[in-house]
């Protein structure tokens, strides 16, 4: 009796796989199936800044390395908190490090540590003031980039652009090959950031900015945002 039962699943397994190969067989091939590519750039100004501020220590011991890149990242924060702004100039700690120097025998003759704060967001003035009343660390990098809210309206804007254009080039082609129109069989969009277009951000050496200094000088430049829109339609 199992090997009967046994005998008819298989039958039946059969049967499926020459009615899946038969389906296959009786589906003929796509015509007349064109695929291309379309895209949309917008040029947009950056209106984030994002600073780091940096500062190293070395000494005998771990412990007093520790101290030292405490002290001074404490009192960075107690000033960078009296002006941060949700959105505006937002503060966060960045990365801390610390390791054993060795001499050429490789014993251990002391301790190098470093550790950062990242002042970031939209309002310019504030982030470079700021930075320039902080004296126990110094401006180690200087980047720009798009918020959120400029990142979303100008991919919106880019891709209805592309959209724009991939229609347009649907049509042209349609007409091209002899038909009189097409409709859509897949589709996908990807959006991109280029990065800077035109990098505009002034050099800034390593230093420490004293209260007597002014902002620290920076100045954002534009990027490019570019959507993307692939995919298949059927000439008719």
């Amino acid at each position: 009796m199992k090997k009967k039962i046994k005998l008819l699943a298989a039958c039946a397994a059969l049967a499926a796989a020459g009615n899946a190969l038969a389906q296959n067989a009786a589906t003929p091939a796509p015509q007349n199936v064109l695929q291309l590519t379309a895209s949309g750039t917008v040029e947009v100004q950056q209106d984030m800044l994002s600073m780091t501020l940096v500062t190293t220590r070395d000494a005998t011991d771990a412990a007093t390395v520790q101290t030292q890149l405490k002290a001074a990242l404490d009192a960075a924060l107690a000033e960078a908190k009296k002006n941060a702004q949700a959105g505006q100039l937002d503060v966060r700690t960045g990365n801390f490090s610390l390791s054993p120097r060795y001499t050429k025998d490789g014993k251990i003759n002391g301790w190098q540590g470093s550790t950062e704060l990242v002042l970031e967001g939209r309002d310019f003035p504030r982030i470079t003031q700021t930075a320039g009343r902080i004296t126990t660390l110094s401006v180690g990098n200087v980047g720009f980039g798009l918020s959120r809210e400029q990142r979303a309206k100008t991919e919106t804007e880019a891709q209805n652009i592309a959209i724009d254009n991939f229609k347009q080039k649907a049509n042209e082609l349609a007409k091209g090959f002899g038909f009189g129109g097409y409709t859509l069989r897949e589709v996908s969009v990807n959006a991109s950031d280029n990065g800077p277009i035109r990098p505009r951000m002034m050099a800034v050496q390593a230093k420490s900015f004293s209260s007597a200094d002014s902002a620290v000088p920076v100045e954002a430049g534009k990027t490019a945002v570019m959507v993307t829109v692939s995919g298949s339609v059927q000439l008719k």
